[in-house]
């Protein structure tokens, strides 16, 4: 993606299918600005039940050949090409043995019009290395995103949400600089981060108006935990091979299995 000529605020454009959620040197934002709770005074919070509360595990696999992953040049920036952290790939796509890592999983339906708390512990997303780690991050509406910088450069964090209520967000961090946080008031399905001092920089970030999400890890694994007996709507969403969907029922104490499979392109 081209550097951007001016500041903008926060993150880049969602993808088509995020409709499946809810239906260098930038200035910086309004920290926290968008703070927001997942419940109103109408709406109690309910609790998660260990009595009753059974979960979802299941594997994400990838059929056919995976594309080959590709080593970025990050000559542009010494204080990238000199990192302690090693070569710097490509992630659109990554599978080792037929399993696909960096999906993204949440409950779409199923759970009526319960409202749940959201987590007071920040979900962080570091700069190492020149890259987002994680590559893909999950938090809740309300949730504390913590962004911070702990490479030995000036970086950007860029986003820019297309849901109503989302506030853009576009901020610089210092070498090894601190921390920035922010939240988010709706929904929002793999929106893109990016950083304009350094163009391959990209991560995804999804907002989930429950707790029950999952990312899976290197070896394609991902567990839901902490669900009430129910039939759900799962989906499962993939940067660039999209999204799936599957029926799930969750019993008392059971661990229902949810595998995915994905095909390369």
């Amino acid at each position: 993606m081209p550097l951007l000529t001016r500041p903008l605020p926060l993150l880049v454009c969602l993808p088509l299918w995020g409709a499946l959620l809810l239906s260098g040197g930038c200035k910086h934002s309004e920290t926290g600005s968008n703070t927001s709770s997942s419940a109103t005074a109408q709406e109690p919070i309910t609790q998660i039940d260990p009595a009753t509360a059974g979960s979802i595990e299941g594997t994400v696999h990838l059929a056919g050949k995976a594309p080959e992953r590709i080593e970025i040049d990050m000559a542009q920036d010494p204080a990238c090409a000199m990192s302690p952290y090693g070569k710097n790939l490509t992630e659109g796509i990554v599978s080792q043995d037929g399993k696909l890592a960096n999906v993204y999983i949440y409950v779409k339906d199923g759970l009526g019009n319960k409202v749940y708390a959201a987590p007071s512990a920040p979900a962080v997303l570091d700069q190492k290395g020149c890259r987002y780690v994680p590559h893909v991050l999950a938090a809740m509406v309300g949730q504390p995103i913590e962004f911070r910088n702990s490479d030995p450069t000036m970086h950007n964090v860029h986003m820019q949400p297309t849901v109503v209520g989302n506030q853009q967000f576009d901020i610089s961090q210092p070498p090894n600089g601190g921390t920035t946080q922010h939240t988010f008031a709706k929904p929002e399905l793999m929106l893109p981060v990016r950083c304009n001092n350094h163009p391959w920089m990209e991560a995804f970030l999804n907002i989930a108006p429950n707790p029950f999400f999952a990312v899976s890890g290197e070896d394609g694994h991902f567990a839901i935990h902490g669900l009430p007996p129910g039939t759900y709507t799962l989906v499962a969403v993939q940067e660039q091979l999209g999204p799936q969907q599957s029926s799930v029922t969750v019993t008392t104490h059971g661990t229902a299995t949810a595998d995915f499979s994905f095909q390369a392109k």
